[in-house]
């Protein structure tokens, strides 16, 4: 295979474009990306306007989404009142996690979603449960006391159908491609990594969202 035969002036105009690249590098926002953070580009509408809206995508299948659990749910309860915290459970195209989706907006619509959360991760991850079926989710929620008819009106319900496919929706758009991550204010993105590990992401998501509060009223003055 030839090599090309660069002139001086292709040469030249090499080095001009590696120049130019450089600068464009290094003139990037101290803010695109942090320890253990990244922007989201563009950035995303929120779901509840005028308040900062963090998003904890995770699967009940992930072992590493049953040990934050506990974490990011104390932390969410001691969230000010201008920030509002939403689960959006992901299923990357498996059908066993997909299961699990329909089961989070069931158990949420049937508002039995706090009572059981923490007894599926425990159903899945001690006692292997079979939760990624049908057949399987319902004898559960049978035992977990839940209406057999009702649950599989939920289960199959309009409400869920359309919150599973806003789910799907906004995993494309953050481009999740691993479990827990945490979003916020559709700006920023994190995921638990390094030394600090998970309680780090939840350090680092506060001083986000004191950011975007700093940010705010910067944005309303354009």
């Amino acid at each position: 295979m030839s090599r090309p035969d660069f002139t001086h002036d292709a040469r030249r105009r090499q080095f001009h474009r590696f120049v130019l690249a450089a600068f464009a590098a290094s003139a990037l926002p101290a803010s695109a990306a942090g320890p253990d953070w990244q922007a989201i580009s563009p950035p995303q509408p929120g779901d509840t306007p005028g308040r900062i809206e963090v998003l904890e995508f995770f699967s009940w299948g992930c072992p590493h989404c049953r040990d934050f659990n506990p974490l990011v749910s104390r932390w969410a309860e001691k969230l000010p009142k201008d920030v509002v915290f939403r689960r959006v459970p992901v299923t990357f195209g498996r059908a066993a996690w997909a299961n699990l989706a329909r089961l989070f907006y069931a158990l949420e619509s049937m508002g039995e979603l706090k009572r059981l959360d923490e007894a599926v991760f425990s159903a899945l991850h001690d006692h292997h449960v079979d939760l990624y079926t049908e057949a399987g989710t319902q004898a559960w929620a049978r035992q977990q006391g839940l209406d057999a008819r009702r649950f599989g009106d939920a289960f199959h319900g309009f409400s869920t159908e359309t919150q599973m496919a806003r789910a799907e929706q906004l995993s494309r758009v953050y481009k999740v491609d691993s479990v827990p991550l945490l979003a916020v204010a559709g700006r920023y993105k994190l995921i638990a990594q390094g030394p600090s590990g998970q309680a780090g992401m939840l350090a680092s998501a506060d001083e986000l969202i004191a950011k975007v509060r700093k940010d705010r009223p910067k944005a309303g003055k354009h």
